[in-house]
């Protein structure tokens, strides 16, 4: 792996930013909800952007993001034989160790890996676009067990760009949604891999959304969402607690939004966006649905909410802001291209999907204002869809086999 670094001071001043813990163990952020808790970071940007603290290659190609806890940093990528999971140095980029994962290639042209590992303690989960699904030691990526979603457990997807669901750790569970007749979603016992429960009373094919954890009407559930339906299901049993029917097309990836008993799906495809609220009468749940409409239609960058307020992209409108209750556009701008974000201290940090530039904006309702803007150096020329992190002051932006870290702490 070669590793290309800033200057010394740069650096030093670095080395002194990772006392904060802020880390960022799985996908989107400790809470699943795109939200970096960290503050006092750079509001602007230089014109030739944040201190580039160092570059790492060699991660092998692919579209995982990061997950990033302690001094270290885990990725997947695929590489000549096999797909394989990494850890790096946080400090340096370094890579400490390599583990495979499982068959390369796939995804209708679009090969690698496109889950976020998950850290839990001792251990870090990994998924592969063919469902390889491993359990492995932080410390040095030694196998603790390996289960395939596909000829394990019968596993189907809606469609064949690969497995992409980020595995959700609950406790002594790793839930995640291998898809098809016997349960979309599956529960095995974090240290063994043993099935705990199956979903058995929702069979859909798995999407490509992640599950999230949250309590509804007063009771904490899975939240999960296919190309058929969105579902509430207990973490506990897999009882299904209650779904309602939702249609999506080819792809449906966006992860689920939820706050005040309600829940906002979106996807790409001209299908666009819903919220339903979750009510619940004794032991029995009921969605409803609050609206639907086009006003966003996200393919795959994602949507985060902030306050009363949803961002993302929208196919054919542009970067918006819609209104989480009501669903009504707040605004649209067309001043930076399609791709993904997150939130952090205030701003929301875009990354465009073609040619890899970010830029940072205020996480405002009254409009587009933008405080920077750069690109990467030797950013790929394919699409870079990989979701952004920031941990301990530190911006990691994953473009196929390079990871770029930046320091924006003020």
């Amino acid at each position: 792996m070669m590793i290309r670094k800033c200057t010394a001071a740069c650096l030093l001043f670095t080395l002194t930013t990772f006392g904060w813990a802020a880390d960022w163990p799985q996908w989107h952020g400790s809470n699943r909800d795109n939200i970096s808790t960290e503050t006092g970071l750079l509001a602007t940007w230089p014109t030739d952007g944040p201190p580039l603290v160092w570059t790492a290659t060699e991660l092998g190609g692919g579209f995982a993001s990061v997950a990033v806890v302690g001094d270290k940093i885990f990725t997947t990528g695929d590489f000549t034989n096999e797909a394989c999971v990494l850890a790096l140095n946080v400090k340096t980029g370094k890579q400490l160790w390599q583990s495979p994962l499982g068959k390369r290639g796939g995804g209708n042209g679009f090969p690698g890996p496109r889950a976020t590992p998950t850290v839990d303690g001792a251990f870090v989960f990994a998924l592969g676009q063919y469902g390889d699904l491993v359990c492995l030691h932080t410390t040095d990526g030694k196998e603790v067990w390996r289960k395939n979603l596909a000829t394990d457990f019968g596993g189907k997807m809606m469609s064949d760009w690969g497995y992409s669901d980020s595995p959700l750790v609950l406790g002594d569970k790793l839930l995640c949604t291998p898809g098809g007749k016997d349960g979309t979603v599956i529960a095995l016992n974090k240290n063994t891999g043993a099935v705990i429960w199956r979903s058995s009373e929702l069979t859909d094919k798995a999407a490509y959304s992640s599950l999230v954890i949250t309590k509804l009407a007063g009771v904490s559930q899975v939240v999960v969402l296919t190309g058929e339906h969105l579902a509430g299901i207990d973490p506990d049993t897999g009882k299904l607690l209650w779904s309602a029917l939702r249609t999506g097309a080819t792809a449906v990836a966006p992860t689920p939004v939820c706050k005040d008993d309600c829940v906002f799906v979106t996807s790409g495809y001209k299908i666009g966006c819903n919220l339903f609220k979750i009510t619940r009468a004794g032991k029995e749940f009921q969605a409803t649905e609050m609206y639907t409409n086009t006003e966003m239609i996200n393919h795959h960058g994602g949507v985060v909410l902030v306050g009363e307020n949803v961002y993302g992209f929208s196919d054919g409108k542009g970067w918006t802001c819609l209104n989480f209750k009501t669903g009504e556009s707040v605004w649209n701008s067309k001043d930076f291209g399609k791709g993904t974000l997150l939130c952090a201290d205030g701003h929301l940090y875009l990354r465009s999907e073609t040619g890899g530039a970010m830029a940072l904006i205020e996480a405002t309702p009254t409009g587009w204002k933008e405080t920077g803007r750069f690109t990467p150096p030797d950013s790929s020329a394919k699409n870079t869809w990989a979701h952004l992190v920031v941990s301990n002051g530190q911006l990691f932006i994953r473009d196929k086999d390079k990871l770029f870290c930046y320091n924006i702490k003020k």
